[in-house]
């Protein structure tokens, strides 16, 4: 019985149909095989989108509401989780190791930079993973296994630029030393299916809005790393299906639904040394907000209608989802909130609860993806207020270095920054997510995020 055939899953983060007009690799990808619009998911953020696509399952299903949510037994918001066990269903790895197990063959698999990779049932693995100290500190580091994969890739690479891979520093040597560190892995482990994650794209069309003349710049760069990773795989006879997440739509404004139920009296704080901290147990009301989607959690089933009503009423949020419209949308999980906001097109939800910045948390203005009750796109910016930020930021890390406590304090408030966002499926398919095969034929059935997990296992001949 013929082994299973190899294939590379390239995940580029906020790739459309009309932008692939300036990636030339995978341009030329599309027109050797084939290519095609793909449907996405609500909420059309990076966790869901990819937990879909692992599991062929809507949130509802695999229980992946957001990049993050409300944790009702710990009363605890959590984001950007690595935890693979937190996808409720099968995932495309381990169905292809089942199915290939039973068939008396070996199949093995590589995730690179995908989410939810600690404890995934993969042959190797590597994650951005700092480490945290008892004082307080953090060193930037990455997390692989085996053990000495991470040695191994950053001897022959370089050591990961991870101050590129998310905060104001953000840009292409994260997504170049990813491609390269893919190409390695395709060359001398020869997976049966590796996922690639290259977030470039994603970065400055968050800052900077999809429609601005950079754009067409930013897609030819992350098309080059792209290019890096196609190379291996012809090289590796290795299938290639590239997509992404979602497309980004540029927006005008920010709407804090935190802020409206603050002021209504339902949600509370803890004022304390270190400025206001969202209160989860004392609150009534309070949104997990998520680029365009925000997860309103309820204490009292009594004040939904109330909660509903104020938010509603915002001219930012374009629907709020009750229990019957989440079931629709696929939304119908214990994590999801108990009433979801949708934003208009133009308009995107931030998390800020506090009604004067000075008592804003100190990590309010910091790079803290998992302190935050919210996601924050402010954190891809300097804030434009500070003097000289970078000199700024090297006299903190000169103190760090030398043994002192720091704060790297360098984050905007200011959420009117943000010019491009995601989370709704688009109204025009030429702006959401796109699909890219090396076969011309074999992308027919394949018309969700949904379905390109039993595309892969066709693909493999499992």
């Amino acid at each position: 019985m013929p082994a299973p055939r190899p294939l590379l899953w390239l995940n580029v983060v906020g790739l459309t149909p009309r932008l692939l007009e300036h990636a030339p690799h995978l341009k030329t990808l599309a027109m050797r095989g084939s290519s095609k619009p793909l449907g996405g998911i609500v909420p059309a953020v990076t966790c869901s989108a990819q937990a879909t696509a692992l599991t062929g399952l809507a949130p509802s299903g695999h229980g992946i509401v957001g990049n993050g949510w409300f944790h009702r037994d710990t009363g605890e918001v959590r984001f950007w989780l690595q935890s693979n066990a937190l996808i409720q269903g099968e995932t495309v790895y381990a169905e292809a190791r089942r199915r290939a197990t039973e068939r008396g063959e070996v199949f093995t698999c590589a995730k690179l930079f995908w989410w939810f990779n600690q404890g995934a049932p993969v042959d190797w693995s590597v994650t951005p993973k700092p480490w945290y100290g008892a004082d307080g500190s953090k060193a930037f580091g990455i997390h692989g296994d085996p053990p000495d994969l991470c040695d191994e890739l950053e001897a022959a690479l370089g050591t990961f630029p991870f101050h590129t891979f998310w905060g104001p520093g953000s840009g292409l040597p994260a997504s170049d030393w990813i491609a390269n560190a893919a190409a390695h892995v395709l060359r001398t482990k020869r997976p049966t299916l590796t996922l690639v994650y290259l977030p470039h794209l994603d970065y400055d069309l968050q800052r900077f809005g999809p429609d601005t003349p950079q754009t067409a710049q930013r897609v030819r760069e992350v098309d080059e790393a792209a290019g890096v990773v196609l190379k291996a795989a012809a090289e590796t006879g290795t299938e290639v299906v590239a997509f992404s997440e979602y497309g980004l739509l540029p927006v005008e404004r920010a709407e804090l639904p935190n802020r409206v139920l603050r002021e209504a009296g339902l949600l509370r704080v803890r004022d304390g040394p270190f400025g206001e901290v969202l209160d989860t147990f004392r609150s009534r009301a309070f949104a997990v907000c998520d680029h365009q989607v925000a997860h309103v959690y309820v204490q009292d089933a009594a004040d939904r209608d109330r909660v509903a009503t104020l938010l509603e009423a915002r001219p930012g949020v374009a629907r709020v989802l009750d229990e019957r419209a989440k079931v629709a949308m696929g939304l119908e999980h214990p994590r999801a909130g108990d009433l979801v906001l949708h934003a208009m097109p133009d308009t995107w939800f931030a998390y800020p609860y506090w009604l004067d910045d000075k008592r804003a948390p100190d990590f309010a203005r910091t790079v803290d993806i998992h302190r935050k009750p919210g996601y924050d796109p402010c954190e891809l910016f300097f804030d434009p207020q500070l003097m000289a930020p970078k000199l700024r930021v090297l006299r903190k890390v000169l103190g760090k270095k030398l043994g002192f406590r720091y704060l790297m304090d360098v984050v905007p408030l200011d959420p009117t920054l943000v010019k491009g966002s995601h989370g709704l499926l688009p109204i025009d398919p030429n702006e959401g997510p796109v699909l890219v095969s090396s076969l011309a034929s074999a992308i027919d059935a394949v018309d969700t995020l949904a379905d390109l997990k039993q595309h892969a296992l066709a693909q493999m001949g499992l």
